[in-house]
């Protein structure tokens, strides 16, 4: 029997109930809506038990979609929200509110790829809501797709010690380049360095760019690097549904992530990655 895995990072959409911007103009196929009922039947061919739910919208009709779908699925433990961290008294009141009437909520993120300033997070009222999630004990999740991105994690990082962050899909690492992954592998080790930066292994079948033939052997040598730095104690898995469909799918991603993990790590640190420490950090 194969170790139960928490799911860290799977998104749900509503195009009626939700706008998301980045969808639009898009006729791939994941222009529709994609709801807990259509994901969950593929869980248990991959013993995941637990998911997490994470925003996909920077609004807060899709946070309140997530905790709707929390509340009636017992499966869903948490929910990656979103808050206008562009200001810090609605960010305030918004978690005291949440914290106060229901028990999902444990994390947010912002869409920070999809702004132009590629320092967004170093804003100063970013960074004094930021400071409102820590004393909140709410964990905040970095998509980053750049060098860029990743910099400013490193230095949020260092502003704020007691906020707990966590780099989705390893900040995207470049595989195809070569080069490129040099930086990359740079400066995921500074970031783990920093002991509140943890890592998700979660969304490298798109990062292959190779889509439907991309095979474990790709994707191997960044998630190996991202545990030697990062150890077994910070590091966690998300299978980025539906996301993930536009590479080969749920189950494809959650088996080649188990067997990259199970051919490099004992037992007990294959429980860790799988599902201890995504329990610890998100407060599951």
């Amino acid at each position: 029997m194969s170790i139960p895995i928490i799911d860290t990072h799977v998104h749900i959409w509503d195009l009626i109930k939700v706008h998301y911007s980045w969808l639009q103009g898009d006729d791939s196929i994941l222009a529709r809506n994609y709801l807990p009922e259509e994901l969950y039947p593929q869980l248990s061919k991959v013993n995941v038990t637990t998911a997490v739910l994470v925003q996909a919208a920077n609004n807060l009709e899709d946070t309140e979609l997530m905790l709707s779908a929390a509340a009636q699925n017992d499966w869903i433990k948490g929910v990656v929200g979103w808050v206008p961290l562009e200001d810090p008294s609605k960010t305030q009141a918004l978690i005291e509110n949440w914290k106060a009437t229901q028990p999902y909520i444990k994390g947010i993120r912002h869409l920070i790829h999809n702004e132009a300033n590629d320092h967004w997070l170093l804003q100063d009222k970013v960074i004094e809501s930021l400071k409102i999630l820590a004393h909140h004990h709410i964990t905040y999740d970095i998509v980053g797709v750049k060098e860029a991105h990743l910099k400013a994690a490193i230095t949020i990082a260092e502003k704020i010690p007691s906020l707990n962050l966590v780099l989705d899909h390893l900040n995207n690492p470049p595989i195809p380049h070569q080069s490129e992954m040099d930086i990359w592998r740079t400066n995921i080790k500074l970031a783990a360095t920093h002991k509140n930066i943890y890592a998700k292994i979660s969304g490298l079948a798109l990062a292959t760019g190779q889509f439907e033939t991309w095979t474990s052997a790709d994707i191997q040598a960044s998630i190996e690097y991202a545990l030697e730095q990062f150890g077994t104690d910070r590091c966690f898995c998300g299978g980025d549904w539906p996301v993930s469909l536009l590479a080969g799918g749920f189950v494809k991603s959650i088996n080649a992530y188990r067997e990259i993990i199970e051919n490099c790590l004992p037992v007990i640190d294959q429980e860790k990655v799988y599902f201890k420490n995504a329990t610890l950090f998100y407060q599951l």
